[in-house]
């Protein structure tokens, strides 16, 4: 089956996080959009068909689920979407594939990406702290994309456990 609408995918659907250094222009999310769209379309594993879909949040975070029901994604097909987006990546000139960022929305509600151990300065230093909102790019399956588990505090995700375990409650 080619690419559905993310919205079909079942809350126990496979999902892969990918966040953009920056937030995309609409040039840019136009053309990373049609390459995943196209992937999609011919998605495969071990030559059965994948059911696939794909969403762009906050203009930098790409969503990639899979329902695992009829047929699982196999390591090559996995690897083959990894391709794309690295593609993406040397074509426009923007990180996407890595996960070593954190993701927060500043005090103004932008959202911004630093090296983990920039965020761990800014921890130290008090400019973000257990209440800052954090995107949780480990998230993998789309039901807790869903109901909450994708924007949420620091102090109650991983991140609160690495940059804030001497601040948080004993």
């Amino acid at each position: 089956m080619p690419k559905v609408a993310f919205k079909s995918l079942p809350d126990d659907a496979r999902l892969w996080v990918f966040g953009v250094e920056r937030a995309l222009t609409a040039d840019e999310q136009a053309v990373l959009l049609t390459s995943v769209d196209r992937f999609l379309e011919d998605w495969a594993a071990h030559g059965s068909p994948l059911t696939g879909a794909r969403d762009l949040l906050e203009e930098r975070f790409l969503m990639v689920g899979v329902d695992e029901a009829s047929v699982p994604p196999s390591g090559c097909s996995i690897d083959a979407m990894v391709g794309v987006l690295r593609s993406f990546e040397e074509t426009m000139g923007v990180g996407l594939v890595g996960h070593g960022p954190v993701f927060y929305r500043t005090s103004s509600g932008d959202v911004t990406s630093v090296a983990r151990s920039d965020f761990r300065r800014l921890a130290e230093e008090g400019r973000v702290g257990p209440a800052t909102a954090v995107f949780d790019t480990t998230l993998t399956r789309v039901g807790r994309l869903r109901h909450g588990g994708w924007e949420r505090p620091a102090g109650e995700t991983w991140h609160g456990q690495t940059f804030f375990r001497t601040i948080r409650p004993g």
